[in-house]
């Protein structure tokens, strides 16, 4: 069951934003109104949503395709959309198994109606906060088997981790907990690459919505990765991480994915 007393419907929250940056429905007024500020302050903001996307898309399809994995941690979910995860997955890997991670009671409902599995595969959502890895680590098992190779998923999350050696704790207690062969997928804003217009947008967002957001450098999104290969093309705009055809227009989103030695 879900708490629906936890649903606030005065306040924009991140997900149902960006459902609606993404073109879908699962949102509020409130959620169009700030929505709206925000690309009148940031006008790539739908472009950078998109370009998310597309990594997930991309990133997904290689470490189910290339790199053989079959267990997947998909950490701030978000409200389900095309393509999610699972779908990726499995439409590579039949049997892949996916276990989504979110806290928030509108992406629960949503995501135990439509993220189901392929008979072969399994899909599972827990209710859990990104701050408290301990507890989705203790309940991701049986799902996922911690002993083998598992990549962990964490697009645009992090950044709602305002203290960066909280985050990087964050990141480091996963990735300490699965095996060689693991992977690690991430997406981070940044006032780099051109998003120096986002500062603006940041800062409304935090008066007027949930939860507070914050960019981080270069130098500090690589901190995330240490310990792991950072796979080619290494850290570069979400967008254009193995992006195939012409160059994609850069969007102010780093993109990576690094293998656990």
């Amino acid at each position: 069951m879900t708490d629906n007393s936890r649903i606030r419907t005065d306040i924009a929250h991140n997900a149902r934003v960006w459902n609606y940056w993404l073109g879908g429905k699962d949102n509020y007024l409130i959620d169009r109104q700030v929505g709206d500020q925000v690309t009148g302050m940031y006008p790539s903001i739908g472009q950078v949503a998109r370009a998310d996307r597309g990594f997930l898309g991309r990133a997904v399809t290689f470490l189910a395709r290339e790199a053989g994995v079959r267990q997947f941690l998909d950490i701030g979910t978000g409200l389900p959309t095309v393509d999610n995860t699972h779908e990726v997955a499995q439409r590579v890997a039949p049997d892949a198994r996916i276990v989504y991670v979110d806290n928030d009671p509108i992406v629960l409902t949503h995501a135990r109606a439509l993220l189901s599995s392929t008979p072969e595969g399994r899909t599972e959502y827990i209710d859990a906060d990104a701050h408290r890895p301990d507890d989705i680590l203790r309940s991701v098992e049986p799902t996922l088997d911690l002993s083998r190779p598992v990549a962990v998923i964490m697009l645009g999350i992090l950044n709602f981790v305002l203290d960066t050696d909280e985050a990087t704790s964050i990141v480091r207690r996963i990735m300490d907990a699965i095996p060689s062969g693991s992977h690690l997928a991430l997406t981070h804003p940044t006032l780099e690459l051109g998003g120096e217009g986002n500062a603006e947008a940041m800062a409304f967002w935090n008066e007027n919505a949930t939860p507070p957001i914050t960019a981080r450098s270069r130098a500090e999104f690589t901190g995330f990765l240490d310990g792991l290969e950072i796979l080619e093309p290494g850290i570069v705009s979400c967008a254009r991480w193995r992006a195939e055809g012409d160059p994609a227009a850069e969007v102010a989103q780093f993109g990576a994915v690094g293998r656990k030695p």
